[in-house]
């Protein structure tokens, strides 16, 4: 059966390298999805005329208040996602991009649907973090992402 996917563009603003990386997560609320969890501090559905790229900095913007370029999107993994439901909205491709560089301090934008912004080691990720994004995450901090991953298959 052919079904249509739901792309979506993540971006995981990073701060330092190595084991000492972390991560800006916010938590969830409010949204139907997963709240009470903690996920990438700038995610959302790519819209009609607009490339993965343009999501992803308008996500930032949006979710954060933060001026990313594309240039500064480091592309980490592109996830093909199900829920095996076979509810078309839970057919997801994910572009996941890390980001070490942006204008402008992140702060919360959309009280409404978080409730808290913060940094994390990758090391010592808060407990639950939504389970594809703690995928990506975990396999960073491993330094062990596949360029293309499944989850949920």
């Amino acid at each position: 059966m052919r079904f249509r996917v739901v792309p979506a563009a993540y971006v995981l603003l990073l701060r330092g390298t190595g084991a000492g990386a972390e991560v800006l997560l916010q938590l969830r609320q409010n949204t139907g999805y997963r709240d009470g969890h903690w996920a990438a501090a700038a995610a959302g559905h790519v819209e009609a005329d607009e490339s993965v790229f343009a999501a992803a900095c308008r996500e930032a913007a949006e979710e954060v208040g933060v001026k990313i370029e594309p240039a500064d999107l480091e592309p980490l993994t592109t996830m093909h996602r199900t829920h095996a439901n076979h509810d078309p909205i839970d057919e997801r491709v994910d572009f996941f991009f890390g980001c070490h560089r942006w204008a402008g301090e992140p702060r919360l934008m959309e009280a409404a649907k978080a409730a808290d912004l913060e940094w994390f080691p990758l090391a010592a990720l808060p407990d639950p973090v939504v389970p594809h994004e703690r995928y990506v995450l975990d396999g960073l901090r491993e330094n062990a992402l596949a360029t293309i991953t499944a989850f949920g298959f």
